[in-house]
């Protein structure tokens, strides 16, 4: 089994995973969730201040792991996406200066040529 690329999946259109991982995206660079991060952070380091009873401490600890985790999820699927569109910019780049320079080879139109395998999709 392969796993695609989260821009690759789905085609064109954009599932509900793509979506919801934008919306999250835009939330987590917000001043509304580093608010939220500095008071896990408060209520983690209050916990071990206090000295309060291993349940509180499991909770805030796992609580913690469980933002990193979602955010490590979150941090990939945005840089796929990014890698994937900017691979598409460029491919588009490329196609329209060996556009331009159709009919004139050399060296580099024909290295550029087998960098995007322009032969293979055709």
């Amino acid at each position: 089994m392969t796993f695609q690329s989260p821009a690759e999946r789905g085609g064109p259109r954009r599932g509900r995973f793509e979506e919801l991982a934008e919306k999250v995206s835009n939330l987590t660079s917000s001043p509304l969730f580093f608010l939220i991060c500095l008071a896990l952070v408060g209520f983690f380091v209050s916990v071990h201040v206090a000295k309060l009873p291993l349940e509180w401490l499991l909770l805030a600890g796992e609580s913690m792991t469980a933002v990193t985790l979602l955010l490590l999820a979150l941090l990939k699927n945005s840089e796929m996406r990014a890698e994937h569109a900017v691979q598409r910019k460029l491919d588009a780049i490329a196609r329209a200066l060996l556009e331009m320079n159709d009919g004139k080879d050399s060296p580099a139109m024909e290295q550029l040529r087998k960098s995007i395998r322009l032969e293979e999709e055709t």
